[in-house]
This record gives structure tokens, sequence and C-alpha cells, in this order.
């Protein structure tokens, strides 16, 4: 291994060490192309906690824009992330417009604006979570990958949206909310009111509609998962963490709205070695 290729899965090690995990089950000659994008999706969605402040945070997203849209090969950048995914884009002729989409859906993140809606969430979902499975795909067999792009948004989604939810302590003490805004006023809360002190009486409920959203993309694709071939497992690897994550945060005696749910390293390990040898049952 290359030291570039060790500071980048040292990278996802650290920063996201479930889609890590994944990437482990991906055949030898896959893995280092999965953990450049995943070192890529990790370094873009932690902007924020690194930056602080929207104006340079749009800037750093700018500077991954132009380094996807040039026309080299990534050599000499002198960013391991960086050479990493070039080099990726490029063997895996993988379409820098996703990679421009998922940036522009990022900006969000810099910012403290409400979600207005379930569809805005949805999208915003799909840009990110989504298009990273779709891509890790396409890395793994382009010939299959493309018809099961509607199975990726399902999964994006679900994984997506369990990730927010986990992040939920930490979102509201910056002021920041993703839920979206009409869910909060179903549940007769808003956004402001969500991210204040206790999250106020409506925000129990908004959090059981979040899950409930983020278990009905999770049905979804699992209604479809038996039909998986076993060459695209792996980029839908962190859904078989999914439904534990859900059942944690719902179980009695947590909040997610204070604490993170978390489960053992054993159980994690157990999860996705089950997916990853035996796929997904059909329902």
């Amino acid at each position: 291994m290359s030291q570039n290729a060790k500071i980048v899965m040292d990278a996802v090690r650290a920063a996201d060490h479930d889609r890590y995990l994944t990437a482990l089950y991906a055949p030898a000659d896959k893995r280092d192309a999965l953990l450049s994008l995943y070192a890529f999706n990790a370094e873009v969605a932690g902007i924020r906690d690194r930056i602080h402040e929207a104006l340079p945070g749009e800037v750093r997203l700018q500077w991954w824009r132009d380094l996807i849209a040039a026309d080299n090969d990534g050599a000499g950048i002198g960013h391991p992330t960086a050479d990493a995914l070039k080099a990726t884009i490029s063997v895996h002729r993988l379409p820098k417009l996703a990679f421009e989409n998922m940036l522009e859906a990022r900006i969000f993140d810099l910012y403290d604006d409400p979600m207005p809606s379930r569809t805005d969430l949805e999208g915003y979902c799909g840009e990110t979570a989504a298009a990273l499975i779709q891509l890790a795909a396409m890395v793994l067999d382009p010939v299959d990958a493309p018809r099961i792009a509607e199975l990726a948004g399902r999964a994006g989604c679900a994984q997506a949206m369990t990730g927010l939810l986990l992040l939920l302590p930490l979102h509201r003490k910056r002021g920041q909310c993703f839920v979206p805004a009409d869910i909060l006023a179903a549940a007769g809360s808003s956004p402001e009111e969500f991210v204040a002190g206790d999250g106020g009486p409506g925000a129990q409920r908004a959090v059981a509609a979040m899950i409930a959203l983020a278990r009905e993309h999770l049905s979804a694709f699992e209604r479809g998962a038996a039909e998986l071939p076993a060459s695209l497992r792996p980029a839908f690897l962190p859904l078989a963490l999914s439904r534990a994550y859900l059942d944690k945060m719902e179980g009695s005696g947590h909040s997610p709205l204070v604490s993170v749910a978390r489960l053992s390293a054993l159980r994690r390990h157990w999860l996705l070695l089950r997916r990853a040898s035996k796929g997904w049952p059909a329902l």
C-alpha cells in the first residue's frame, strides 16, 4: 500500500468508521477507489466543523469543484484525498456532474437555514448519500450499477436520515435544523423552537416522524435489496446498520435530541458480516 493510500484509509477510519468497515468487504483491487470516495465525502461533510464560517466553507467547496472539473488525473496536487479521488474518477470514468451536485448540496451544511420540506430533505439525501452509493456501485460493477439507481436513492435517503438523527445533538447545539419545516409544523413545532433548549413539546413528535420517514425509505430499500448482485453489496453495506441504529433511537431511556445512539463494535461487525456474506433476504 502506498503512503497516500494509507493516509486516505486512515482518514476514513477516523472520520467515518462505519464506511471504513464496509470498504473492507470490497474486493482488494476496488478498496482504494472506494476509500477515496469515502474520504472525499468525509472531507466535504466535515467542512463546517473545521471552518465554522460559511464564506470560507464555500471557498473550500469551490476548490473541490475546480479540482474535479480540471482535465487532468490529479497527479502532483499534493493532497492525498484529492490525488486519490482524481485517479478514481479517471480510472472508473465516474460522472463529474454527480460530484458537482454533491458539492452544491453541501452548501446547505454551512448555514443555519431550516430545511424547507420533506421533498427538499429527500433531494439533499439524493445528492449526497445516494449519489455516494451510486458512485461506489460504479466502481464495483459498472455494468450492473446503472440498473440499481432507484434502489440507491431509497438507500441513500434511509442512510442519510439515520445519520442526521444521530447528529441531532450536534446540530441543535449549533442552531442547525435538518428536520423539515413541514414535519415540524405537523408536530406542533418550528425550526427555532426545535433547536432551543429541550426542543419544546413538539420535538419528540418531530423526531418520531423523522424516524418513521427513515424507516419508510429503509423498508423500500429492503424490499428490493434481495435483487442486488453480490458484486454491488459493499456499496450498500452501511444500510446493514441503519435499522439497528433506528431501533436504538426508539429504545426506552434514549432521546436522540440529547444523546447519540451507539452500537458496539461487535454488533456492527456482526451485522456487516451477515449482509456481506448473505445479502438481504427476500421480503
